[in-house]
C-alpha cells in the first residue's frame, strides 16, 4: 500500500485544485466518481436498505449527495431528497448535480427552505438509510440555521447515517478526539482520497468498530502532498504481510531479547516474550529474575530462557548489570525488549542504565524502564543516539517522562509526542486512543486499530514484544516496523474483541488471533482504504452493522 498522507483541509482543497487544473481532470468529474462512492459503499455496507432519505446542503459535499441519490434512485431504491437552501445559489458543479437529479426527478425532491418547514418531511425520518452530505471539508463550526434544525430533526429517527466526507460539524483539521460544537452523528463515514486530521483522530461514529473509509476518487498521488508530516499507520501494514523467502531460515527473522519480570511479576516478561514469537521473530529469549524462571519458561516451548541475578526479594539484582554478564546476556540478539514486570529497585534502576549503557542494540523500552528512564532524561538522550530506542509509555508514563501533568498530556497528545521525540532523538509510541508513533526527524503516524476492550493489564507487554519482533524481522526499515506493529497490534485486538466482549477481552486473547492479523486487507476490493472497521469480506462472520436485517 503506499503512503497515506493525512492532509489538512486547505491540502485537500489544493489537492483538487491541482488535480484539475494540472493534471486536467475535471472537477465534476471528481465529484461523479465521489457520488459513485458513495452509492457503492452504501450499498454494500446496508445491504437491507430499501428507503434512503439524503440530507444536502448546497456546496461541493451536498453536491456529492446529489448525485449519490441520483444514482440510488436510478439503482431502484425508493430516495427521498432534501436540499437545505434554495438551489439557485448553489456552486457550478453542485448546480449541475442538482440539475441532474431534478429534471428528470429521481425519487422525491423537497427544497427546504425554513426550519419549520423540516417538520412536514417527517415521513423521510422513516428510512433505512440517511445520507448527511450537508456541510464537509470546508466547513468552519459551529452548524447553525438549516444545518443545525436538520440535525435536530433527524434526531427523531432510529435509521443509521452515512456521513459524506465527514459528519456535518466536524472540522476536517480537528485532532481532539470529541469536541464540544454540535455535530450530526454518524453509524459509517467515507471520505475521498486522503484523510483529513479528524478522520484520523476523532471519534466520528457512534460505535469503536463502525467503518470509517477513504475512496480513491482519481487524484493522482502527485497531487496529494501535504506539509503536516502525519500518516496513516496502516501504511506500513504491507510490510509485515509480504511473504517470506522460500529458503527462508529463523537467522533471517532476527533474536528478541526480553527482559524484565521480578517475583509476583512474572506474566508480563511471558506476555512479551510470547507476542514476540507469535509475530514472527526467528529466535526469542526470556532474561528473567532466576526465581521466576521456571513460570515464565512454561509459556512456550519454543521460548529460551535465560536467568537472571536476584535479590533476594525476587529482584533483579545488580550483580546481572556486571560487565561480563551484560556481554553474555546480549551475544547474538538483535533486539531488546526491557521493562515488562521489572521493578524499580534500585538494582533494577543500575542493571536498566548499565544494561542500555554498554550497548547499542536497538531496544524497546516499555514499563518499568520507562519510569527508570523518566528519572534521567539528559541519559535518556545519550542512550538513544547510534541506535534505534522505542519507548511505549501510556499517558501516565509520558506525563513522568515529559514532566507534565497526564491532563496536560491527552490535552496535545500529537504535539506532545512530536515534541518529545525530537527532543530526545527516539521513537515515542504514545499509546491510547489513537495510538501515534513519533519519530526523532518528526515525522508522526496515527494509528486507528485496536477498542476499549484492550484497556486491560498486558495489553503493554503484547505491544512490546510485537514491536520488538518486527524491529528484529526489518532491521534495514525500523520506522516501517514500529508502525506496522502497532497497526498488527490493535488489529488482533480488534478481531479478537469479535469473538468475545469489550469487558471480558484479554490481553492473551489478542495473541490468538495474531495468524489472521497477517492476512487480513486494510483495503477492499473496491480499492476503498478501511482506517477504522474491517471490509466486511475479511470477516465473513462479523456481527452485522446497525440498519443491516
Amino acid at each position: 500500500m503506499v503512503l497515506m498522507h493525512v492532509l489538512s483541509a486547505a491540502e485537500m482543497q489544493a489537492c483538487d485544485r491541482v488535480t484539475s487544473e494540472r493534471y486536467c481532470v475535471p472537477s465534476l468529474k471528481l465529484m461523479r466518481t465521489a457520488a459513485a462512492a458513495v452509492a457503492t459503499f452504501a450499498r454494500q455496507q446496508f445491504p437491507r436498505a430499501r428507503r434512503i432519505t439524503v440530507l444536502c446542503g448546497r456546496g461541493n459535499n451536498g453536491g456529492d449527495g446529489l448525485m449519490a441519490a441520483r444514482m440510488l434512485a436510478s439503482a431502484g431504491l425508493e430516495v427521498t431528497t432534501l436540499l437545505l437552501g434554495p438551489p439557485d445559489k448553489m456552486t457550478s458543479d453542485a448546480a449541475e448535480a442538482w440539475r441532474e437529479l431534478a429534471s428528470p426527478a429521481h425519487g422525491l425532491i423537497h427544497i427546504v427552505t425554513a426550519a419549520a418547514n423540516l417538520q412536514q418531511h417527517n415521513a423521510a425520518l422513516a428510512a433505512d438509510l440517511i445520507l448527511d452530505a450537508v456541510v464537509g471539508t470546508g466547513f468552519q463550526p459551529p452548524l447553525r440555521g438549516l444545518a443545525l434544525a436538520a440535525l435536530e430533526w433527524i434526531r427523531a429517527s432510529s435509521a443509521p447515517i452515512l456521513a459524506v466526507d465527514l459528519p456535518s460539524g466536524w472540522p476536517a483539521d480537528e485532532t481532539a478526539a470529541t469536541i464540544a460544537d454540535p455535530v450530526f452523528p454518524a453509524d459509517a463515514v467515507l471520505t475521498f482520497t486522503a484523510p483529513k486530521p479528524a478522520h484520523v483522530f476523532g471519534q466520528l461514529t457512534r460505535c469503536w468498530h463502525q467503518p470509517i473509509v477513504v475512496a480513491p476518487i482519481g487524484s493522482p498521488d502527485k497531487a496529494i502532498a501535504s506539509s503536516l508530516n502525519l500518516t496513516w499507520a496502516g501504511s506500513s501494514l504491507a510490510l509485515a504481510q509480504q511473504p517470506r523467502p522460500t529458503a527462508a531460515n529463523k537467522g533471517l527473522f532476527g533474536h528478541v531479547l526480553v527482559i524484565g519480570g521480578s517475583l509476583g511479576k512474572s506474566g508480563a516478561p511471558a506476555m512479551a516474550a510470547l507476542a514476540a514469537l507469535r509475530s514472527g521473530a526467528g529466535l526469542v529469549t526470556a532474561a528473567v529474575p532466576a526465581p521466576i524462571l521456571p513460570s515464565v519458561a512454561v509459556i512456550a516451548p519454543e521460548l529460551m530462557t535465560w536467568p537472571l541475578a536476584a535479590s533476594e526479594a525476587g529482584h533483579v539484582s545488580v550483580d546481572a548489570a556486571r560487565p561480563k554478564q551484560i556481554e553474555a546476556l546480549v551475544a547474538g540478539k538483535s533486539v531488546l525488549a526491557i521493562g515488562p514486570g521489572l521493578g524499580q529497585s534500585p538494582d533494577a534502576v543500575k542493571f536498566v542504565t548499565g544494561l542500555l549503557s554498554a550497548t547499542k542494540i536497538p531496544a524497546v523500552l516499555d514499563a518499568d524502564a520507562l519510569n527508570i528512564l523518566a528519572r534521567k532524561p539528559v541519559l535518556l538522550t545519550k542512550l538513544a543516539l547510534g541506535r534505534t530506542l522505542v519507548l511505549t509509555p501510556h499517558p501516565g508514563e509520558m506525563a513522568r517522562l515529559a514532566g507534565i501533568t497526564s491532563t496536560e498530556v491527552q490535552a496535545n497528545r500529537f504535539a506532545v509526542a512530536r515534541d518529545f521525540a525530537q527532543r530526545h532523538g527516539v521513537t515515542l509510541v504514545l499509546k491510547g486512543w489513537r495510538t501515534l508513533i513519533a519519530r526523532p526527524d518528526g515525522h508522526v503516524a496515527v494509528n486507528t486499530t485496536g477498542n476499549p476492550g484492550m484497556a486491560k493489564g498486558g495489553s503493554g507487554d503484547v505491544l512490546t514484544g510485537i514491536i520488538a519482533s518486527l524491529l528484529a524481522q526489518h532491521a534495514d526499515d525500523p520506522a516501517r516496523a514500529i508502525e506496522a506493529a502497532v497497526c498488527l497490534h490493535g488489529l488482533a485486538g480488534d478481531l479478537a474483541v469479535r469473538q468475545a466482549d469489550e469487558h471480558t477481552l484479554l490481553a492473551t486473547d489478542s495473541l490468538r488471533e495474531l495468524s489472521r492479523t497477517f492476512q487480513v486487507p486494510m483495503c477492499d476490493r473496491n480499492g476503498y482504504v478501511w482506517l477504522q472497521g474491517l471490509p466486511p469480506e475479511s470477516l465473513p462472520d462479523a456481527p452485522l452493522h446497525k440498519g443491516e436485517a
